[in-house]
């Protein structure tokens, strides 16, 4: 069964984690959300659901504007063979989720099966305060990075924060 936002707020609400949500009208990629990014404070983002050639999955999130070669992630991920975007239809059935809403809130439609491997880039990481799709994107919620952290934990992942992103590298991180 997919959570609702609700049922999502209550299971933070559940882990003591605070966030503040703000509505708007649905966004569909990280171009269409650039006024977001004026009125939301902290480090907004994009998620990508990724499959190796073994089938398995991988969430990769970073700060919306993070160059990511996906061509050698493989390489940075631990992926078997090189990657490419999971299908809509294995999105909606792992993270119970479409296309422009996939965001890390989604983990906690994969506790049980946990099929999701966790990867947070290293330079978004840097950020106090993270900015995601409380499950759906017509809205934005903001949670702090340690609570993000403490999050996916409680989902059953163990997120790993790795240096995905070309800024995350070049700065060493």
């Amino acid at each position: 069964m997919v959570a609702t936002r609700d049922e999502l707020m209550a299971f933070l609400a559940g882990l003591q984690i605070d966030v503040a949500t703000t509505d708007h009208q649905p966004v569909f990629t990280v171009a269409e959300s650039g006024d977001l990014h004026e009125r939301i404070s902290g480090g907004h983002t994009k998620n990508l659901f990724l499959k190796d050639k073994k089938g398995r999955l991988f969430l990769v999130v970073v700060l919306h504007d993070a160059e990511v070669d996906l061509k050698k992630i493989h390489q940075v991920i631990g992926a078997q063979g090189r990657v490419s975007f999971g299908k809509a239809d294995l999105l909606m059935e792992v993270l119970g989720v479409v296309p422009g809403s996939v965001t890390p809130f989604a983990l906690i439609n994969d506790r049980t099966e946990q099929r999701v491997s966790v990867i947070f880039d290293a330079a978004m990481m840097q950020h106090d305060v993270l900015n995601y799709h409380p499950l759906s994107n017509d809205a934005t919620t903001s949670i702090g990075r340690d609570d993000l952290i403490a999050f996916a934990k409680a989902c059953g992942h163990e997120p790993q924060i790795l240096a995905v992103s070309q800024q995350a590298q070049e700065a060493g991180l």
